[in-house]
C-alpha cells in the first residue's frame, strides 16, 4: 500500500525529518521536537535514532554499548502535537491533483508517525473525519485511507474549517492541501491560525489551471456547480488569463504568509521528491 504513493527511496529519506514548529513543545511525545524543554519525570515511551540537533541530554549510553548506535530516549505526557491534514476532495481536485494531494499528504503524515506525533486525517466536501492515528504501526492505515479518497462536490472550505475548530487538539500544526479554486479561501484561512497551533498551505495546481491550452470559441463547464460560459480562447485571451492567475497566486500567497501561516504553491508535474525535499523544507515545513 504505501508503495503506492511513496517510494522506498523517498519514505528512507523522510525517516531523517521532522516537522517544523515555531512554538516550543512542552510535554507531548517531546523527544521528537526541537525543544527547549525537558523534563525528567515524563514516562519513558520509545527510542528512535540520534539525529544532529536533537538534545543530546536524552541519548541512551546503555543503549550505544548494546547496539553501537546513538540511540534517543522518547518520553510520553498528557498532550501531544496534533498534525491536521486538511484534504479538498471536491470536483476540481479530480486526477492528477488529487493523486498529488494524497502524495503529499502521506508523506508529511508519514514524518509525523515516525516521529511519534498524533495524525488525523480531514477531508472536504465529505464530512466525516478519521480517527487518531499515532506510531510507526499507523502508517499502513493512514496510506490505505489516503487511497480511497475520490474527488466530487464542491468546495466547501468555511465548513470544513469550522468543523475542523470545532475539535479542540491542543498543540497543533494544521495543513491544507488544496487548489483553492473558491472565493471563501481567504475566509477560511484567516479562522486557522490560533495560539496554539500553526497552519501550513500547500496549494496544488495543474499546468492548465494556469495556462491552458484552449484555441477557438468555446463552452467550459465548471466541475462543481455546472454553471457554462462562453468563450473565445485567442492567444491575447489566453495571454490575460495566465497573467491574472499569477497575480491572483501571488496576492494569495502574500495574504496567507501576513497572517503568520506557511505556503507552499506545488505544481502536478513537479517532481515528487524535489518538492517534498526540497520545497517543504525550503517553506519551513519540514526539518
Amino acid at each position: 500500500m504505501m508503495s503506492e504513493l511513496l517510494s522506498p527511496r523517498l519514505l528512507a529519506k523522510l525517516e531523517q525529518l521532522q516537522l517544523a514548529t515555531r512554538r516550543p513543545m512542552v510535554g507531548g511525545l517531546i523527544g521528537d521536537h526541537r525543544s527547549p524543554h525537558f523534563g525528567s519525570s515524563l514516562d519513558f515511551s520509545d527510542y528512535r535514532p540520534y539525529h544532529p540537533g536533537d538534545d543530546i541530554r536524552r541519548l541512551d549510553i546503555n543503549a550505544y554499548a548494546r547496539l553501537d548506535r546513538l540511540m534517543l530516549k522518547l518520553f510520553e505526557a498528557e498532550n501531544d502535537l496534533v498534525v491536521r491534514l486538511l484534504i479538498d476532495t471536491s470536483a476540481s481536485m479530480e486526477g492528477s491533483k488529487l493523486q498529488r494531494a494524497k502524495e503529499l499528504a502521506a508523506a508529511i503524515g508519514f514524518v509525523a508517525l515516525t516521529n511519534r506525533d498524533v495524525v488525523t486525517l480531514h477531508s472536504f466536501p465529505e464530512t466525516t473525519p478519521g480517527p487518531r492515528i499515532l506510531g510507526r504501526n499507523g502508517v499502513p492505515s493512514l496510506f490505505k485511507r489516503l487511497n480511497e479518497l475520490v474527488s466530487s462536490g464542491d468546495t466547501r472550505l468555511v465548513e470544513a474549517v469550522m468543523r475542523l475548530l470545532a475539535v479542540s487538539s491542543g498543540p497543533s500544526i494544521t495543513v491544507v492541501i488544496s487548489d483553492l479554486l473558491t472565493p471563501e479561501w481567504e475566509s477560511a484561512l484567516r479562522r486557522i491560525p490560533t495560539n496554539r497551533g500553526e497552519l501550513v498551505v500547500v496549494h496544488v495546481l495543474e499546468p492548465n489551471d494556469v495556462r491552458p491550452e484552449l484555441s477557438g470559441d468555446l463552452q467550459l463547464v465548471d466541475k462543481e456547480t455546472g454553471a457554462v460560459i462562453d468563450i473565445s480562447a485567442t492567444p491575447e485571451a489566453n495571454a490575460e488569463y495566465e497573467a491574472m492567475v499569477n497575480a491572483w497566486v501571488d496576492q494569495l500567497g502574500g495574504q496567507i504568509r501576513r497572517v503568520g501561516a506557511g505556503y507552499v504553491q506545488v505544481s502536478t508535474t513537479d517532481d515528487l521528491e524535489t518538492v517534498v525535499l526540497g520545497s517543504l523544507l525550503k517553506a519551513g515545513s519540514l526539518q
